[in-house]
């Protein structure tokens, strides 16, 4: 078992808790986080770009000039692709980048990010992380007494705890993220990742 240091809000020591060295002391495979970062990034393209082919182009319906006789090039109407004003020729459609990864890879691609940022000193395991109500001054603080008032950082909080994450939403630096909202590409889209103890047992459980 892997044993994290914790801290409470005002940036103390709390002691440590036991983590689960198949989530938190793998050696990072870069490929699979690749992967899956890659395809959600993928899924969030809108593809809505569009051009049109000649057959979508207003107009165009006579032949510019008859076939024979003039000395010119024979043309069947003025939207073909070569004409001004005509149609593009193989131009981008409305498509879905998005591409399937296994859930087995997506799983390591957690797991790699989590270990890798536990070896690079960027987690944070915090004991407490609650608000009696939403309070973007409070959790303003928090972060700062954590020394991480200069960073980008993802916080990750209890599944049912509204108020931590509505507390951390508004900080402009801060992603906060619900137990069961946590992903790869938020894993590692910072400078700083905190834990809420609280959210570190369903974590576990997922990724195990």
């Amino acid at each position: 078992m892997a044993t994290l240091k914790v801290k409470d809000l005002s940036g103390s020591s709390a002691g440590t808790v036991k983590a689960a060295d198949a989530v938190f002391s793998i050696e990072p495979n870069t490929f699979a986080l690749h992967q899956v970062v890659r395809s959600q990034l993928a899924g969030l393209r809108a593809g809505t770009h569009s051009t049109k082919t000649r057959g979508k182009v207003r107009g165009g319906g006579k032949k510019p000039w008859r076939q024979k006789g003039t000395g010119r090039a024979r043309q069947g109407t003025i939207r073909a692709p070569q004409w001004k004003g005509g149609g593009v020729v193989f131009g981008p459609q409305p498509r879905s980048y998005a591409f399937p990864v296994n859930n087995k890879v997506v799983k390591l691609a957690m797991r790699s990010a989590l270990s890798a940022k536990l070896a690079d000193g960027e987690l944070t395991i915090v004991d407490g992380m609650t608000f009696d109500a939403p309070s973007t001054k409070a959790a303003a603080a928090a972060i700062a007494k954590l020394g991480l008032a200069d960073k980008k950082v993802t916080v990750i909080v209890g599944s049912d705890d509204d108020n931590a994450y509505l507390s951390f939403r508004n900080l402009p630096y801060v992603r906060p993220l619900f137990a069961f909202e946590v992903n790869a590409y938020d894993l590692v889209d910072n400078s700083a990742l905190v834990i809420a103890k609280e959210a570190l047992g369903f974590i576990e459980e997922v990724l195990s």
